[in-house]
């Protein structure tokens, strides 16, 4: 890909690491102060105290009563994947597409990012480092009769801007029923007012955020993955390392990174390879998911407080009475997701042909638009990862829970999002593999660079969210 202005524009500010509008040294003292003034209050109820939702008579879905936002239904899945072929199960089904949006500016020719310290019921320290713009259709269009959300007049056309990227992109397959969100960053030249809570970063900056747990929100991690840096030659990219590294502030692992997401000559394998590899698995296996009523999903329970597997496995369903001070409606009931236990997503690295390569995993989930998406190296979201207690087996995860720590690239603690997630969490990890490990993978693993996945991130369905919010905390 010729690289533009924006991919210029993107990868300057993405290589500075500090900002005049927010030094790194005041950052987290403003978080703390945007979390203190902030009353939030996260209460669990049961069903029958769950205002304005209910279970269906003959369905026993559980609805909002306007038929908006979300509800949760039953699916059954039958396919030739792995080691069961069939199951039932609930989802959420949310069939809006709802705005994930940044709004950046140039300031000394420097790209910022507006961010917003936002609150969500589930979040684990409530406040996290949000897109200038998160909202619902339902929410953007008022169906709660409360406040319209700031700045949607940027995104929805209203006010002037300039594109810079827009793509639709998918939710978690195993919990949403084909579900995606307008991930989209836009450019202003006006002044804009900062509203409270919300603040200017370079693109670095909120990169360099990531390595805290549970600071950056999942939906800003999935909008910035999105970000195309463009191909360079090889004597553009000496460039580019020149200069960004002539003090050895980073280290080499920055480089090696640099040169993944800006080559596109030195690849593993070619993008035709890839795309026929996609093509032959898809082919190959089989999904096949219809929606049933809640009440005729197998082996989970419904009582007054939640809706949970027989086995206590996978995930629950929770009501909550949610009090936020500073949101468009500042009360409201909602049922929220929680999870059986944390989980572990990761990618494995390597180096080929002197270019950094990610291990990824074309993965088949029951919300997916199309099959099968392209996952982490391990991703265990669900099911608990130690050895014997899966339906299936995880290839990779010893690799990775044994990795010496010089090897280990990236670790943190990152949330799932807390407006359908209650206190989600996930070890999120990139890992160097030794020289010895093999570059022959099983037939669902392919060695890509980042510049290969960052093609396929432009185009809708291709990488799914855990994928595309690990990849947001490469740093180069």
């Amino acid at each position: 890909m010729i690289p533009d202005k924006a991919h210029i524009s993107f990868l300057h500010s993405a290589l500075q690491y500090d900002g005049d509008l927010m030094p790194n040294q005041e950052f987290h003292a403003w978080m703390k102060k945007c979390r203190d003034s902030v009353k939030v209050e996260v209460t669990a109820v049961t069903f029958p105290e769950l205002n304005k939702w209910l279970f269906e008579p003959n369905t026993g879905n559980l609805v909002h009563e306007s038929g908006r936002f979300f509800s949760i239904e039953g699916i059954r899945i039958k396919t030739n994947w792995g080691r069961v072929a069939n199951w039932t199960q609930p989802i959420i089904n949310q069939p809006e597409i709802g705005f994930l949006g940044i709004i950046t500016k140039k300031f000394n020719g420097v790209l910022y990012f507006l961010m917003q310290a936002k609150i969500e019921p589930g979040n684990i320290n409530y406040v996290q480092l949000s897109p200038t713009l998160q909202a619902t259709k339902s929410n953007y269009s008022k169906v709660h009769k409360g406040n319209t959300p700031n700045y949607l007049e940027y995104f929805n056309g209203d006010k002037p801007r300039k594109v810079l990227m827009d793509q639709l992109q998918s939710e978690q397959g195993a919990r949403f029923l084909r579900k995606r969100n307008r991930n989209i960053i836009v450019e202003v030249d006006d002044d804009i007012e900062v509203k409270d809570d919300f603040c200017w970063l370079t693109l670095g900056q909120i990169k360099t955020l990531m390595r805290f747990d549970n600071l950056i929100n999942m939906d800003t991690r999935t909008v910035i993955s999105g970000i195309n840096f463009g191909s360079y030659p090889s004597s553009s990219i000496d460039v580019f390392h020149h200069f960004a590294y002539q003090n050895g502030s980073k280290a080499s692992n920055g480089q090696a990174m640099l040169l993944s997401a800006l080559d596109e000559l030195h690849s593993h394998q070619s993008m035709e390879n890839i795309i026929s590899w996609i093509t032959g698995l898809k082919s190959t296996y089989e999904l096949e998911v219809d929606k049933i009523p809640l009440n005729q999903v197998a082996k989970w329970i419904v009582n007054d407080r939640e809706i949970f597997h027989e086995q206590h496995k996978y995930f629950s369903v929770i009501a909550a009475n949610v009090h936020i001070s500073n949101r468009e409606v500042s009360s409201w009931f909602q049922p929220l997701v929680r999870s059986a236990q944390e989980g572990l997503i990761a990618f494995i690295v390597k180096d080929i042909n002197g270019v950094m390569h990610f291990l990824v995993q074309a993965k088949i989930e029951a919300g997916n638009f199309d099959i099968l998406e392209l996952a982490p190296t391990v991703q265990c979201l669900t099911g608990n990862y130690r050895s014997g207690l899966n339906e299936y087996e995880v290839p990779f995860i010893k690799e990775v829970l044994e990795t010496s720590p010089e090897k280990i690239l990236f670790r943190s603690m990152q949330s799932e999002e807390g407006g359908r997630f209650f206190r989600e969490q996930n070890l999120n990890m990139i890992v160097e593999a030794p020289d010895s490990f093999p570059e022959e993978v099983p037939e669902n693993f392919c060695w890509m660079t980042l510049n290969q996945l960052s093609t396929f991130i432009r185009y809708n369905n291709y990488l799914n969210i855990q994928a595309r919010s690990l990849l947001a905390a490469v740093i180069f």
